[in-house]
């Protein structure tokens, strides 16, 4: 009997092991896509105003679907492991999009009076936020 419950105890701290390794690595390739996607947004932007001399808003409208479509493949295929759907993809722009409003509005209820300290708290909060919202809602399998 001691030994079955021995068994279990180890084969529970396993699985939680195991599940919280996966959830880090899938964590990580969330950030490493999310860099990439943010780096893409800023090359297209600022391509698009050099050599097009485009405004601000059409620049950062076009980088925006430009990262927005690379980041939805990406992590639709790589982080989450999933089918392509137009559902979920309804849901990864009302995710991606509720968040950026959602980040605008709370950075103007929280004033702190460092804004490299507030930019660097909305840059490192929202990013777990969207995880946690696309791994549990957006690429839920339907």
């Amino acid at each position: 009997m001691e030994e079955s419950i021995l068994n279990l105890k180890t084969d529970l701290f396993t699985l939680w092991r195991t599940s919280i390794k996966s959830h880090i690595i899938q964590l990580s390739k969330y950030g490493i896509f999310g860099i990439i996607a943010t780096l893409i947004h800023l090359g297209v932007a600022s391509g698009v105003i050099y050599f097009f001399q485009a405004g601000v808003f059409i620049a950062n409208s076009i980088a925006f679907f430009t990262a927005f479509m690379f980041s939805y493949i990406f992590q639709t295929l790589f982080v989450f492991t999933t089918s392509f759907q137009l559902k979920k993809l309804f849901r990864f722009f009302l995710v991606q999009y509720g968040t950026f409003l959602f980040s605008y509005i709370l950075s103007n209820i929280i004033e702190l009076s460092n804004a490299y300290l507030h930019t660097a708290l909305i840059v490192v909060i929202m990013p777990l936020v969207t995880f946690i919202i696309h791994k549990f809602w957006t690429f839920k399998e339907l």
